[in-house]
């Protein structure tokens, strides 16, 4: 226990001899029933058995010394697993508990030992809030910081541990006169003080208390009739009831942290009461506190704010009206990585669509936020004497200043300290901006793996004039067929009319339906031709599109038949590939050296909704037997499932659709090709050559789909470079010739030999350099570190890295 006990008031010899007479006896009294009703212990509760209906008709000072007893064992026994009811039963309200009672079971909590099940508790809670107040006064000091260590105890099981909180609370609101229950908006987390900090007396008008405290009440995320009668009750019994629930809403929606598991209950409840309200200020305001609840800290992204709260709010969010609910529950599709969470989000989003009759995949097409942006992509704003842009720049979102048409480097001094309001919210509408840039890239590159068509007026909204979703769909290669059957592909241009598409001549094509392109529809020569016009127009493309890799089924995967071996028995660092499986919008729980972690199944939707891809992974453990955490992970299978409802069916591999196909095996060959050891270039076995023969096979391996993609970026970027003349390729290197040696780069893995027996060569760059040279996509980290390394090996006379030099064999003369 903690400090609480040094506040406790003493007892006397003469009140202990009062609380412990008969102890001895009353105890071996209970555990013969105990020991009787043994065999139930695993089926029900000890207090249903027919065994203890004797213990009931015991003289009530009889049940006080024998919950007594059991309290002194729930705090010293070393499995008091059914002893929570027992307490309880025994400490009914008729039993005469003293304050010398609440002291000597307070002290013997604070000397025994801690259980998960709170059951050395369950005693003194009971009798706390029984006592007259003028004997609780001073005990006031130590049962306040018990509570406040109770509410940050993670160890005690949440039912148990609430239930003190609130017996305890309940005491101390008596003993001080408090109006608002002091467990209520306790100091667990940062939100409860603050609110009762801001709302103050408004928390404690007649009637509110008792709000919140019934709202605090539920249970399941369903709440029932009985409980929403009462909830109408006390709505309008108290003072400004539906007022303080908007308030509070909007101090966790504005503040936009996590909260302890007692204000999420709470928050919970706040938000069926929102929901009997049907204004659309109420609509708002739900959609803002759904989108905070549901989000997440970056450096813990599986847990919500208020996870609790976020299953509710989504659910009565949905059956909203306007477009406030549309455009959070898409947004938070794309952002929100908790399990239980994202399933609601998919759930009500199929609703929705449902009801207006639209795809899943137009639901998130048609909720976009444009955050006020105008058709540039620029948000502009007067801020005293300067004029202030929130604008989109590349894929990211940024605030500049300028005056009198002036730019500005960095924000004015007379902003910061004149207009500081206005410049919150000016960076706040930047990380909003940014937020939707980065969801709408992962729903665009989504939108490869599905067969989807648009009209012109809807694909030049939705994609071309759209603030957001412009700075991707004006750089992307697009197909028109005016007959559905035959498509050709061009790339949008502005005309004074409109928007047009234009083939490579730049002839503009006639207006018909509009798909995406991609190149598992396309044949060799046309994709080869849309690579180089690429190239030549200098475009670069906000995800790889022209040069994408694509996964054909191989006759051993048809063979297989259910699931796919082709990336199998790799070897990744885990936790990068965790974070980049996770990037990717796939969900998979953690490994680690504990029950159900040795082994998970990463998955991601594709297809609109329709397919599910899985993969397999296991954790490698850890030779060092004093390390937990997971270094690597080995890879396993890939499988598919179609949706059927609201299930998922295995489905086998030659019924997959070759989009969906192609997508998902190109994420995993990401994974395996960014993660793997082979690429890590300061990689070293761990002392037991564990993993040096699936290295020495991995870096000068075969290359995959994406490595062959590379291998064409590389042929079409090398001759446009000062270094054209000393690089070659073959099919799996590139032969960089330097001053002094010949090196050769696998374009796998990236490593480097050292020609002529091969020495390997470990480069780390600390930023990688291409020059100025245009690469026509940015997602391929293993491109730039390629061309930087062969850049830095054609100079080799001039490294001047020690850590470079040191591994050079001397030049072998003639070479």
């Amino acid at each position: 226990m903690g400090d609480w006990e040094a506040l406790l008031p003493g007892l006397t010899e003469a009140d202990r001899r009062q609380v412990e007479v008969g102890l001895a006896e009353a105890d071996a009294r209970i555990r013969a029933v105990l020991r009787i009703a043994d065999t139930y212990f695993w089926g029900s509760p000890v207090t249903s058995v027919p065994e203890w209906a004797t213990v009931e008709s015991w003289p009530a000072e009889e049940r006080r010394r024998a919950a007594l007893a059991v309290h002194l064992e729930s705090s010293n026994a070393s499995i008091p697993t059914a002893l929570n009811d027992v307490v309880r039963n025994l400490g009914a309200e008729d039993v005469p508990f003293t304050r010398a009672d609440l002291v000597w079971c307070l002290q013997v909590a604070a000397r025994g030992e801690c259980f998960d099940n709170g059951a050395h508790l369950e005693l003194p809670a009971l009798i706390a809030p029984r006592l007259p107040t003028g004997e609780l006064a001073d005990l006031v000091p130590a049962l306040s910081a018990l509570v406040s260590e109770l509410v940050d105890d993670y160890f005690i099981a949440a039912v148990p541990r609430r239930r003190a909180v609130t017996l305890f609370g309940r005491a101390i609101d008596r003993a001080t006169g408090s109006r608002l229950p002091s467990w209520l908006l306790h100091d667990g987390d940062t939100f409860g003080p603050a609110v009762r900090a801001e709302l103050g007396d408004v928390l404690v008008a007649p009637g509110v208390p008792e709000l919140l405290e019934h709202r605090a009440t539920l249970d399941k995320p369903a709440a029932s009739r009985q409980w929403l009668r009462r909830l109408d009750d006390l709505l309008a019994a108290a003072d400004g009831g539906p007022q303080v629930t908007r308030q509070i809403l909007d101090a966790f929606a504005t503040r936009g942290r996590s909260v302890h598991d007692d204000s999420d209950r709470l928050l919970r409840g706040l938000v069926w009461a929102l929901s009997r309200d049907g204004d659309e200020e109420a609509t708002d305001l739900l959609a803002r506190a759904t989108a905070t609840a549901a989000a997440a800290p970056r450096q813990a992204s599986g847990y919500p704010h208020a996870p609790r709260t976020a299953i509710v709010a989504v659910r009565l969010l949905a059956d909203r009206d306007g477009d406030a609910p549309v455009r959070t529950l898409a947004r938070l599709a794309g952002t929100v990585r908790n399990k239980a969470v994202q399933s609601r989000v998919q759930s009500a989003l199929t609703g929705l669509a449902a009801r207006h009759g639209w795809s899943l995949s137009e639901v998130m097409e048609l909720a976009v936020d444009d955050h006020g942006l105008g058709p540039d992509g620029r948000l502009r704003t007067p801020v005293g004497p300067y004029e202030a842009t929130v604008e989109i720049a590349g894929d990211r979102a940024r605030l500049v200043f300028a005056r009198d048409g002036v730019p500005l480097k960095g924000v004015p001094a007379q902003v910061k300290q004149a207009h500081g309001d206005e410049l919150v919210w000016l960076r706040d509408a930047v990380k909003r901006v940014g937020a939707t840039l980065v969801s709408e890239r992962q729903r665009v590159e989504g939108l490869l793996s599905e067969e989807r068509t648009w009209s012109y007026p809807d694909w030049s909204s939705r994609f071309l004039d759209h603030p957001v979703t412009a700075t991707f769909g004006r750089r992307l290669l697009w197909e028109t067929g005016g007959d559905g059957q035959r498509w050709t592909a061009g790339l949008p241009r502005c005309e004074p009319d409109g928007w047009t598409l234009v083939d490579r001549a730049g002839q503009t094509l006639p207006p018909g339906r509009i798909r995406l392109w991609h190149p598992a529809r396309a044949d060799t020569a046309d994709v080869l031709a849309w690579r180089e016009h690429l190239l030549a127009a200098g475009l670069t493309q906000p995800f790889k599109q022209v040069f994408r890799e694509v996964y054909l089924r191989t006759p051993a995967e048809e063979k297989t038949h259910t699931y796919s071996n082709r990336f199998a028995a790799h070897i990744l660092r885990y936790r990068q590939a965790n974070a980049l499986l996770r990037a990717r919008g796939w969900q998979a729980g953690y490994l680690g050296t504990w029950d159900g972690g040795y082994e998970s199944e990463a998955t991601r939707v594709f297809g609109g909704g329709a397919w599910r891809a899985s993969f397999d992974h296991a954790l490698v453990d850890n030779p060092d037997p004093d390390r937990y955490d997971v270094e690597y992970c080995s890879t396993d299978q890939v499988r598919f499932a179609r949706r059927d409802g609201s299930a998922w069916q295995p489905a086998p591999i030659v019924d997959v659709p070759p989009l969906v196909f192609t997508e998902a095996m190109r994420d995993v060959d990401l994974f395996v090709g960014v993660t793997s050891i082979a690429t890590d270039p300061q990689w070293a076995d761990r002392g037991e050559d564990r993993f040096s023969a699936y290295w020495r096979r991995a870096v000068v391996a075969e290359l995959t789909p994406s490595a062959q993609v590379r291998r064409d970026a590389l042929a079409r970027l090398l001759p446009r470079m000062a270094i054209a003349d000393r690089v070659e390729l073959s099919d799996r290197h590139l032969r960089v010739r330097g001053n002094l040696r010949a090196y050769r780069i696998h374009l796998g893995s990236g490593n480097v030999m050292v020609e002529p027996d091969d020495a390997y060569l470990c480069i780390v760059a600390a930023r990688e350099r291409t020059g100025r040279l245009h690469l026509p996509f940015d997602d391929d980290p293993m491109l730039s570190t390629i061309l930087s390394k062969a850049i830095m090996l054609a100079a080799d006379d001039k490294i001047t890295d020690t850590t470079v030099l040191q591994q050079l064999p001397p030049p072998v003369p003639g070479s």
